[in-house]
């Protein structure tokens, strides 16, 4: 796949027309300095407690050989007394089973902590990423760990509307919102602040990245780690680089995959616009990748002819939704998704086909919104809102916003408005902002760490590892060439494996930087399926969620 012009055009936007800082009030400086001792007073207890392991609830579904606990922390570390809160964690031990060698016993290294991003996403399901033969080795000599964050799941579980509001549609996505379109979305967005707050309180505030950051290092204390093996995840990598900012004695191996720009200039409102441009260069290889195989699909044997096919599904499904239900908003999101993962391409091409043929039902199937899961999806939101709006300052002027996203959206029409519904509670956010930690340590503070980024990711664009690389000192880089899924680790790429297996068994890295060949394309289906493997090692490692 080619490199679009698109992104270089839409990055010189975003530099040209947003060089003065995002508007927002005076953010909140934290008292570092009592959170850092209320940090250590935590920590101190949760070593001291440990975690008690034992058989996971019933409605968490554990495989044998999972197992899970809690551990304690505050609320608010300034006041390591006052209110306290659990988080729930998962652990399946170290198989000490060597893949390659039945006779050889495999020493334990430690704990393997991992966090799969969002804001929002629940780890707890990861230590189930061990039954992959990708996974095997490094579940012969690690513990895995996973986790659910502050406000996921049943970790003082986070909600700001009644999920029931989920399920309404279907609904539009107009890439050139009305007048009276904006002013309604406004108005929810509104709405959807003062829910938080009504629901939260003054618990509100205490959801941010900072808090994620301390609660990793009780997490390691209580688990009885001198010092943490950790990996995360897209936003995962933005508080695993805080904790290496904060506590780089404490870490022992750090692998960061897709990482987002932690430039406290870019967190949060510039980096979502960033992500915004480079989903249209994603759309435009799905498209290519559709148009190869347009004998399969039929839906245009160039990108601009699958565009218009699309585009015409969306103004069919404007006038009459798919089972009643499935609307050009369910249908942007279904192809969203793709821009994450490639192997969803096949089942999104087939449902395109086959509805512009005539049969919606696999699109029905696609795209209608769960009623199973509209609990987690409205937790997952929730918490991805609180974190981004509580850790820095954005806009409060939606002419600011409207300006810089009616500018982008001329050359990145595919993800820009709906980007914005998602983030503008921002604008109308209740809760103090803070002001984000510059990420950064020096020569030798910590050690050297493996950063891994495909370098047409959409939801985590590539300047965001180079950013990474350059203000980690001793990090290295990873690059999976002309290559776009987020989250690579433990993927289809051997070679990429390979390096993350040498780091995490034996401490090796490249020199200073590596790439890698990218992942053959998926194979396309003649009728629409599911990318099982993919499925399987996406729930495993609980990726959800906006980063």
């Amino acid at each position: 796949m080619r490199a679009a012009a698109l992104y270089s055009a839409a990055g010189s936007l975003l530099l040209t027309t947003l060089a003065a800082a995002p508007a927002g009030g005076a953010p909140h400086a934290p008292d570092t300095t009592a959170e850092q001792r209320g940090t250590a007073v935590a920590a101190a207890r949760a070593r001291a407690a440990g975690i008690d392991f034992g058989k996971c609830s019933a409605d968490q579904d554990a495989p044998d050989g999972m197992e899970c606990g809690t551990v304690t922390v505050p609320l608010d570390y300034a006041h390591p007394d006052g209110k306290q809160i659990r988080l729930t964690v998962s652990r399946a031990q170290a198989t000490h089973k060597d893949p390659r060698n039945s006779k050889r016993k495999v020493p334990r290294q430690g704990a393997l902590v991992f966090n799969p991003g969002g804001p929002g996403a629940s780890g707890m399901y990861f230590p189930m990423i061990g039954l992959l033969p990708e996974w095997k080795r490094v579940a012969a000599a690690y513990d895995l760990v996973g986790y659910a964050p502050r406000g996921v799941g049943r970790s003082a579980p986070l909600s700001c509307q009644d999920p029931g509001q989920l399920l309404t549609g279907p609904a539009q996505a107009p890439t050139r919102p009305s007048t009276a379109y904006k002013k309604k979305r406004i108005a929810g967005a509104r709405a959807y602040a003062r829910g938080c707050a009504l629901r939260a309180g003054s618990a509100l505030r205490y959801y941010n990245s900072l808090n994620n950051t301390r609660d990793l290092d009780v997490l390691r204390a209580a688990l009885g780690e001198e010092k943490l093996t950790f990996m995360g995840a897209s936003y995962g990598t933005y508080f695993g680089a805080l904790y290496a900012t904060l506590f780089p004695s404490h870490v022992r191996r750090m692998v960061l995959d897709s990482p987002v720009n932690p430039d406290p200039a870019q967190v949060w409102y510039r980096n979502n616009l960033g992500q915004s441009a480079a989903f249209e260069d994603r759309w435009a290889d799905f498209r290519e990748w559709i148009a190869r195989h347009d004998d399969v699909y039929g839906l245009g044997d160039t990108a601009e002819k699958v565009r218009r096919s699309y585009e015409t599904a969306r103004t069919r499904l404007a006038a009459e939704p798919a089972g009643g239900k499935v609307g050009p908003g369910q249908l942007q999101g279904a192809f969203l998704s793709a821009g994450y993962y490639d192997d969803f391409w096949p089942s999104r091409a087939g449902a395109l086909s086959a509805y512009l043929k005539g049969d919606p039902k696999p699109l029905v199937r696609l795209a209608t919104p769960s009623a199973g899961t509209a609990a987690e999806t409205e937790n997952l939101n929730a918490v991805y809102t609180a974190v981004e709006c509580n850790d820095a300052p954005w806009p409060t002027d939606w002419a600011v916003w409207d300006r810089d996203n009616t500018r982008l959206a001329r050359v990145a029409p595919f993800e820009t408005w709906e980007n914005v519904w998602m983030n503008l509670p921002c604008a109308y956010w209740p809760a103090p902002r803070q002001r984000p930690v510059d990420v950064r340590t020096g020569p030798g503070e910590l050690p050297p760490t493996l950063i891994l980024a495909a370098e047409r990711d959409a939801a985590a664009p590539y300047d965001g590892a180079l950013e990474m690389r350059r203000r980690l000192a001793d990090s290295v880089l990873v690059t999976e060439r002309d290559a776009g899924t987020h989250g690579i680790a433990g993927g289809p790429n051997t070679c990429v494996n390979a390096h993350l297996q040498a780091y995490l068994l034996e401490g090796r890295l490249p020199v200073r930087h590596a790439s890698c060949a990218p992942h053959p394309e998926p194979k396309p289906e003649s009728k629409p399926g599911t990318p099982r493997r993919q499925a399987l090692r996406d729930q495993l490692k609980g990726k959800a969620g906006r980063l």
